[in-house]
């Protein structure tokens, strides 16, 4: 059962990561027309419902502090987004979109709204009217359990 499990390992991390690619690809085609970039609009995004320090957004993200705080940084260059003080912690301040944040995020949702439709009805002709939601709380559940594992144990 060992080699099938690390089968099944190797063959959803490649899945994941071509996954990955495959959505950063289309996220940067749908952020260029509002002049963002996949990294930029996921930042924006990760901040558009309540400001979070940069270390939070890497959290939710998967991603190190450091390539959010290289992001968030941009953001607030090009007016974006600003940093808030935040009651919590002295040093770690809160970014927060601005105004010119929401209407660049807002100027993405109709080309998102259009190609959401597309993939939901392409993966229902191929898969059926619950494939989608299944395989979204599929991928859910299995980064859920990789959290709840930790890193991983190398023997020396």
């Amino acid at each position: 059962m060992s080699r099938d499990a690390q089968d099944l390992l190797s063959r959803g991390a490649l899945g994941a990561f071509r996954l990955n690619g495959q959505f950063l690809a289309v996220a940067e085609e749908l952020a260029r027309p509002a002049g963002l970039t996949a990294a930029r609009w996921q930042v924006l995004g990760a901040v558009l419902r309540d400001p979070l320090p940069v270390s939070g957004i890497a959290r939710a993200m998967g991603i190190t502090r450091q390539s959010v705080q290289r992001v968030a940084d941009l953001l607030v260059e090009q007016g974006l987004a600003e940093y808030r003080p935040n009651p919590a912690h002295r040093r770690a301040k809160l970014l927060a979109p601005t105004g010119a944040g929401h209407a660049a995020v807002r100027r993405i949702d109709p080309g998102h709204a259009a190609f959401a439709a597309r993939l939901a009805e392409a993966y229902r002709e191929a898969h059926g009217e619950e494939g989608l939601a299944e395989a979204v709380r599929a991928l859910e559940r299995l980064s859920t359990v990789l959290d709840g594992l930790g890193p991983p144990v190398t023997e020396p």
